[in-house]
């Protein structure tokens, strides 16, 4: 297998994984809401997604790099495509909130056998043909790849849903499959080793994992700060991506669930229009503390707006306005730690710094979302708005850091671990299963 037939399996995956993802992210609130759920309820069975991640993101992640990362792809797949259709299942039958938060940590189940394991694939086998390219460009058209396809699957399940709001689950999972056929026939692990398996190595390796990150995590200052950062942003990040849809639809006072699908899309755009900024913000500014801090005011800034003015048409563009923000954010933030990280602990201590987003948006999604119910989304809204506040000041303990304690010279592309876990990265990924991998590089090029 080629560099190129490497990099095209990449994006592949990219394009099939994002299309179904996307399918049910404008409409999924409205699907839970119209099963006779209240806007809490959609919260607490998110939350059980991200609990679920936290839970298992260390332990997939050992599977991943012990009997393989095509395996743990598969698995991913398979999981998700399983768990989505009792979603279908459980809504048309109508159960209550405890067999939807089943359905739903086991999807977070399946996403953390995907985060990580995509990317570490990609890095060993273009390894192991001696690439001699950096990543940054790779992941960026991974970034653009995940944004255009999210794009066409937000406004197509937007149409689906005006039909019937199961619909876009039902053809999610028929996208699924040729998903599934591509890890089977194409993926091979090239550059990786597996090895044996077994209860004793499994207890083993989740426990050095864990050790090591938080060992060689929170000791750096910097990538303390930066992660306590992670964890104040994830408090709105879910939440709001999963509140809109209602908000804007009561802000525009029609049932158009089709409006929902144009909005997701044009969330999409908008983190391919940040995600394009990047080079040219960071060719002018090299200072990554600096650039964090600004779009972190930016989307603090935008967020509050769109609570106070409680306007459809200046609303959207506002919360658009910090999407943006967030598509440059990103693979910046990914670029900062992977400076400040040595080839051994990069799986680790990325890791943790997912984990550290799903805390974020597990308290978030809970206390946010009985605020919608108890208060208003709007309110809910304003708190998180200025939540994201907070991480201004942090960013700017880990900026001082930096200066005080700058990073050792990066070193050649190396076979990269599997990062369990990676769950808000440079593709822009925003929705509920928010899992494109696109910047976890194992390699210290792509700092």
């Amino acid at each position: 297998m080629t560099a190129r037939g490497i990099i095209r399996t990449y994006l592949g995956i990219a394009a099939s994984t994002t299309l179904a993802q996307s399918l049910i992210w404008g409409v999924n609130t409205l699907f839970l809401l119209s099963v006779g759920l209240d806007i809490f309820q959609v919260m607490l069975i998110n939350a059980a997604y991200t609990v679920a991640q936290m839970l298992f993101e260390v332990p997939t992640g050992v599977i991943a790099d012990t009997v393989g990362r095509r395996v743990s792809y598969l698995l991913a797949v398979g999981i998700i495509l399983v768990s989505t259709l009792l979603y279908v299942w459980f809504g048309l039958a109508g159960f209550g909130v405890g067999p939807f938060a089943v359905a739903s940590a086991l999807l977070g189940l399946g996403y953390t056998f995907y985060t990580g394991a995509v990317d570490a694939w990609m890095v060993d086998a273009l390894h192991s043909v001696d690439y001699p390219g950096k990543l940054e460009p790779i992941f960026a058209r991974y970034g653009m790849t995940f944004g255009l396809f999210m794009l066409i699957g937000t406004t197509f399940g937007g149409l689906l849903g005006q039909v019937d709001l199961w619909i876009p689950y039902v053809v999610r999972a028929i996208v699924l499959v040729p998903a599934f056929l591509l890890g089977l026939l194409v993926m091979r692990d090239l550059g990786f080793k597996g090895r044996e398996l077994t209860l004793g190595s499994f207890g083993y390796e989740t426990r050095r994992i864990a050790t090591a990150g938080i060992t060689y995590g929170l000791r750096d200052r910097v990538v303390r700060f930066i992660m306590f950062a992670t964890l104040i942003q994830g408090i709105f990040f879910m939440y709001g991506f999963y509140s809109w849809q209602k908000y804007f639809l009561d802000l525009l006072g029609k049932d158009l669930v089709w409006v929902t699908g144009v909005i997701a899309a044009f969330v999409g755009l908008t983190q391919i229009v940040g995600n394009a900024l990047v080079g040219r913000i960071t060719k002018k500014v090299s200072d990554r503390g600096l650039i964090l801090m600004v779009c972190t005011g930016v989307s603090t800034v935008a967020i509050v707006g769109a609570a106070l003015v409680q306007q459809f048409w200046v609303a959207v563009p506002l919360y658009l306005v910090s999407t943006v923000a967030f598509g440059i954010s990103m693979p910046v933030k990914q670029g900062w730690l992977n400076a400040r990280i040595s080839s051994e602990q990069r799986a680790t201590i990325i890791s943790l710094d997912a984990l550290f987003g799903d805390g974020g948006s597990t308290v978030g999604q809970v206390g946010l979302g009985w605020l919608s119910q108890a208060v208003s989304i709007p309110f809910a809204w304003l708190v998180g708005g200025l939540a994201q506040a907070v991480g201004v000041p942090l960013l700017g303990v880990a900026r001082r850091a930096e200066r005080a304690e700058p990073p050792e010279p990066a070193d050649k592309v190396g076979p990269a671990d599997h990062v369990p876990g990676l769950q808000v990265v440079a593709a822009g990924c925003i929705g509920p299963e928010c899992t494109a991998p696109a910047g976890d590089a194992r390699s210290e090029r792509a700092a």
